[in-house]
C-alpha cells in the first residue's frame, strides 16, 4: 500500500474514532444531556473547544494546527449531519421491520441514502485529515500513532 494512502486511511479512521467517541460522550449524561442529534450550534461549538484543546494538549499543537483540527471537527460535524438528515435511524428501521415482511426495497433506499451521504462527504473529509495529519510534526504523528494502537486500551485517558 503507498504511504500517502496508509496515512490517509489511518487519518480518517483515527479521525471517525475520535469523533464518533466524541458524539458518544455528547449523548451521555456526561456531555450535554440531550445527545448528539438535538445538540444546539453553541453546545457543538463548546464541545469542539474542548475537544481541540484536549487534542491540543496532548499533541503540543500550534496555532495553525489547531485550526485545521477544527477545519476537520467542523467536516466531520457536517458530514454528520449530513447522515443524521434523514430522521432518527431507529424509526427508519422501525419502518422497515413494521410490517409482516423486511422491506427490502426501503431498506436498500436507506442503505443508498447513507452510503451517498458518506461518498459525497469523503473527499472533503479526508481532505481536512491529511491537511491536519501532515501538518504534525514526526513527534505528534507518532503519538497520533501510538493513540491508535492502544485505542481499545482506554487511548489518551491515561
Amino acid at each position: 500500500m503507498k504511504p500517502w494512502l496508509k496515512r490517509t486511511l489511518v487519518g480518517v479512521f483515527g479521525a471517525s474514532l475520535l469523533f464518533g467517541g466524541v458524539a458518544a460522550w455528547s449523548y451521555s449524561e456526561h456531555g450535554c444531556g440531550h445527545g448528539w442529534r438535538s445538540m444546539s450550534a453553541e453546545d457543538a461549538a463548546r464541545m469542539k473547544e474542548r475537544m481541540i484543546e484536549k487534542v491540543a494538549s496532548r499533541l503540543d499543537l500550534d496555532a495553525t494546527q489547531k485550526a485545521r483540527l477544527g477545519t476537520l471537527a467542523d467536516t466531520l460535524r457536517e458530514q454528520r449531519n449530513a447522515l443524521a438528515a434523514g430522521g432518527d435511524p431507529r424509526t427508519e428501521f422501525a419502518a422497515v421491520i413494521a410490517g409482516p415482511a423486511f422491506d427490502r426495497a426501503r431498506a436498500s433506499a436507506l442503505v443508498q441514502a447513507k452510503t451517498g451521504a458518506i461518498a459525497a462527504a469523503s473527499p472533503a473529509v479526508i481532505t481536512a485529515m491529511a491537511d491536519f495529519y501532515d501538518s504534525l510534526n514526526p513527534e505528534q504523528q507518532t503519538k497520533v500513532r501510538e493513540f491508535m494502537a492502544r485505542r481499545g486500551h482506554h487511548g489518551w485517558r491515561g
